[in-house]
């Protein structure tokens, strides 16, 4: 059985980081979201995106290589992405419960993400996991030229 170890992400995880999510990202939400925030989701901006999290960013590491990450920021799980080769492994229910731990440490009685519709996967997920859908939400999500708006559903779990 494989088993993971939990840290922080370091500068030199980024680019590993960076590819689990550009993948990840593109098997959740290409043809579930906006044409705009599909053209904005480069791979370069991935990599961007990813140097510049560190800060935010816990990875999850397999045999000393980084199997999936998340972001946690105040109350939000804003990022859980899991690489392919370690999808229906135990890596992603240990990302989750270290996101779920440091929004506790971070003061919130409740953590949100977000996910859009048509992710069923990470939707099963989330409520195995014991997360409630709250509704649609517009989502902001972020881009070079300003927020571009995304349906989603607001899920939470108390902690």
């Amino acid at each position: 059985m494989m088993t993971s170890d939990i840290r922080p992400a370091r500068p030199e995880d980024a680019g590993a980081v960076a590819e689990i999510w550009y993948q990840g990202w593109c098997d959740g939400h290409l043809g579930n979201v906006p044409e705009d925030l599909v053209a904005s989701r480069t791979k370069e901006s991935f990599g961007t995106r990813a140097a510049e999290r560190v800060d935010d960013t816990v990875v999850a590491t397999v045999d000393g290589a980084v199997a999936g990450f998340v972001m946690v920021v105040g109350d939000e799980v804003e990022q859980v992405y899991v690489a392919s080769g370690h999808r229906g492994t135990a890596v992603a229910a240990g990302l989750l419960t270290e996101a779920e731990r440091l929004v506790a440490v971070n003061g919130h009685q409740q953590a949100w993400l977000a996910v859009v519709p048509g992710n069923a996967r990470a939707r099963r997920f989330y409520e195995r996991r014991g997360w409630t859908d709250d509704g649609l939400f517009d989502h902001q999500a972020p881009s070079d030229s300003g927020p571009i708006s995304v349906p989603a559903h607001r899920y939470v779990k108390r902690l």
